[in-house]
């Protein structure tokens, strides 16, 4: 299951957040999102945990929950839907 975790510290690190939800069951990859220029830290991060039931445990236990300085918002995340363009146009026949 995919994790979002938010409001997350500037200086959380992916080990701080293994750690934490390590505690809850296996932990696949985690990923603090960062600048593309810059490469710091833009405040939140995914986790990933193989197991739903380690994850809904985790997700229930942190929410909400102190790390580091802050406290973090928790949930699964959502699907993004698929984009499409509004319009299919079809370029040759507008030439």
């Amino acid at each position: 299951m995919d994790i979002y975790v938010g409001n997350l510290s500037f200086d959380a690190t992916e080990a701080d957040l293994e750690h934490a939800f390590g505690a809850y069951g296996k932990v696949r990859s985690v990923n603090i999102v960062r600048d593309r220029f810059n490469g710091n830290p833009l405040g939140f991060a995914f986790v990933d945990m193989p197991a739903d039931d380690e994850a809904r445990c985790a997700i229930g236990a942190l929410h909400k929950s102190r790390l580091i300085d802050r406290v973090i918002t928790v949930s699964q995340t959502q699907r993004r839907a698929e984009r499409r363009t509004p319009v299919d146009v079809d370029v040759e026949a507008t030439v």
